[in-house]
């Protein structure tokens, strides 16, 4: 999960230098290009709160997840834990 959002981060930040440099090199008045850099960074923003969001979403299924895991493991250790109680009280109780 980290290394995803290692990479996510990389590719949005390449993505906004990328079309930065291209913006800033493009043959057109300054203030066309500031208008146009202030529309990709929207453009930008709404995009990071979207992965935001999935990150957020696939996060709470892997919490989600691994609880009813622990709780199965649980579950199995004590049933693990009865049928070794029950398999010594026969041969204590025999002494």
């Amino acid at each position: 999960m980290k290394n995803t959002g290692l990479f996510l981060g990389g590719l949005f930040t390449g993505a906004a230098l990328g079309a930065s440099i291209a913006l800033l090199y493009a043959p057109q008045k300054g203030s066309e290009t500031r208008d146009q850099l202030k529309t990709k960074l929207k453009e930008m923003e709404a995009e990071l709160e979207t992965l935001r969001n999935k990150i957020k979403v696939k996060g709470g299924e892997l919490k989600d997840e691994m609880k009813k895991k622990m709780h199965d493991l649980e579950n199995r250790i004590e049933t693990l834990i009865k049928e070794y109680k029950n398999t010594l009280e026969p041969t204590h109780g025999a002494n």
